[in-house]
């Protein structure tokens, strides 16, 4: 781990690289959302409207209970530390790129909302932290820009949330071994929006 990283983010920035080598998408927007959305283990904030957001990546529970309960996802799988948060963010994210309307940047900002003002306020902060994460990450880890080469190659989803499997185990945190052994890490130029296709099975 690079020694100017605070400890504190030590979980945050191993588990969002993990997590973007396992599900092919952007090291940087995943980074970028998870500084966003600035959650912690344990965390739950409440809304306006009576939801919360919930751990890390705060993962609001109106999405867990009409998305997610059905493959067997509380809140409190979110809420734990740990990876697994980051690796069903990933997924999240990854739908989005792949099956969302619109430039990669508002695609991405789906995460917190299609609503047009609120994904335009996220999309817009989110590229400035995304610009400011490819700057770190390609200064300590091999890096290809994700938008020059095959974009959203076939990867699997979290084994929680593989649609007809059964429940039985969550995804295992990837090891900063496995992490650190990839070739290289994507990464995506967030100096300019992006338009991107979604690819087909």
């Amino acid at each position: 781990m690079p020694l100017d990283l605070p400890p504190n983010l030590h979980e945050r920035v191993v588990c969002s690289i993990a997590a973007a080598a396992r599900y092919d998408v952007p090291a940087n927007l995943i980074l970028a959302v998870a500084e966003q959305e600035g959650g912690k283990p344990g965390q739950w904030v409440r809304n306006v409207n009576g939801t919360h957001d919930v751990g890390a990546m705060q993962f609001n529970t109106a999405y867990l209970a009409t998305d997610l309960a059905r493959y067997g996802i509380t809140p409190a799988d979110v809420a734990a530390p740990g990876c697994y948060a980051y690796e069903l963010a990933s997924w999240r994210l990854r739908s989005h790129l792949r099956n969302d309307k619109g430039d990669l940047w508002t695609r991405a900002a789906n995460y917190h909302s299609r609503t047009p003002a609120y994904n335009a306020a996220y999309r817009s902060q989110l590229m400035r932290r995304a610009a400011k994460w490819a700057v770190w990450l390609g200064a300590r880890f091999p890096t290809f820009d994700f938008t020059s080469g095959s974009v959203l190659k076939s990867a699997p989803y979290p084994a929680a949330v593989h649609p007809g499997s059964q429940i039985e185990s969550r995804p295992q945190p990837l090891s900063s071994e496995r992490m650190v052994s990839a070739s290289t890490t994507p990464r995506i130029d967030a100096t300019e929006p992006t338009t991107i296709t979604a690819s087909t099975r």
